[in-house]
């Protein structure tokens, strides 16, 4: 009787203990199942296990999941999290995940060139990201995020930037205005020794000037050397694009000769010099590109209507290429050899 009781406990041992080794690696959901699962501050491991069913995790028992939590060090270590419940996806692998943070993330993406009010619309518009800041003036968005008394517009580095479920607005623009204030430091410690840039701060305004006025990337450079070329002799920098943002809420897409004459901080038609704050955000090539502009004469670009332009050294020559791309007159034969703009 005894050697017969040894037996059947061996063959009930073996038995359960094929039955775990199939859960550990067998699907935990169907094509039915919730496409995540949260775990929240404070949840134990049977919180979680009732999420998990909640969820339609219908395979195992409780005692095979706890089994397999405490062998992979798992229970009590679960982190704080969303994370994804795929078809076909073992006991193992998500107990993996929980274990090691692997949390589902969303993705944001800030666009260079953006003002301030494209920023916080896309922030406003982004799921599930929670929305701390939709109430608040950039004054008060500004010091939320510690930066009270500075302007918003160009502080924050369009790049595309990942977050959790449980993060908010705030949370995705501190860390775009952190890697701004490191990407302007760099820039500004690589900047050429002649630049007429007098701090970093000029460097960011006339990066987000270069940014929009820059139809293809690889003249960004010579944009920045017209542009430094006029601050460092004294010319008006002449820029449309601060005309069009000192207009605000004005502009309706056509910029006329009363809007150039019209004195705001931020027409460069009639005040000298870089305007007050960025116009937009500058990425990280218009960054290099302001510090480190191309050499050259060219103190005028004018737009070819294609994304590229016409540069030129004197107005002569600027005059000729605006008869030429944009009143469409008589274009000289050599009226496309120079890359470039200006005003």
């Amino acid at each position: 009787m005894l050697c017969a009781s040894l037996l059947a406990a061996a063959v009930a041992a073996a038995w359960m203990w094929n039955r775990y080794q199939h859960f550990v690696d067998a699907p935990a959901f169907g094509a039915d199942a919730a496409a995540s699962v949260r775990i929240e501050r404070g949840d134990g491991f049977a919180t979680v296990l009732r999420k998990l069913r909640q969820a339609g995790a219908d395979t195992g028992h409780d005692l095979e999941w706890r089994l397999l939590a405490q062998r992979m060090d798992a229970a009590g270590k679960l982190k704080v999290g969303e994370y994804a419940l795929e078809p076909g996806m073992s006991p193992r692998t998500l107990l993996q995940r929980m274990r090691d943070g692997r949390v589902i993330h969303y993705r944001i993406t800030l666009v260079e060139g953006w003002n301030i009010r494209q920023v916080r619309a896309a922030l406003a518009a982004a799921d599930p990201l929670e929305h701390r800041a939709s109430g608040m003036d950039d004054a008060e968005l500004m010091a939320a995020l510690g930066q009270p008394g500075q302007h918003p517009e160009g502080r924050f580095l369009p790049e595309t930037y990942l977050y959790q479920r449980g993060d908010s607005d705030l949370d995705v623009l501190r860390r775009a205005h952190a890697a701004m204030e490191r990407a302007l430091a760099a820039a500004w410690e690589s900047r050429a020794p002649d630049t007429p840039l007098k701090s970093a701060e000029e460097a960011l305004v006339l990066a987000s000037i270069v940014e929009k006025e820059t139809g293809q990337a690889h003249e960004r450079a010579q944009i920045a050397g017209v542009f430094s070329r006029r601050l460092g002799l004294g010319m008006l920098l002449q820029t449309d694009p601060t005309v069009i943002y000192g207009m605000g809420g004005a502009y309706d897409g056509n910029i006329r000769k009363r809007d150039l004459t019209t004195d705001t901080p931020y027409n460069t038609y009639t005040r000298a010099g870089l305007p007050p704050t960025p116009i937009a955000m500058p990425g990280r090539d218009a960054l290099r590109a302001a510090v480190n502009p191309a050499p050259g004469r060219t103190l005028y670009f004018v737009s070819r209507n294609d994304g590229s332009h016409v540069f030129s050294a004197t107005y002569a020559e600027h005059n000729a290429a605006v008869n030429c791309y944009q009143r469409r007159r008589t274009c000289p034969a050599d009226a496309g050899a120079t890359a470039g703009e200006g005003r």
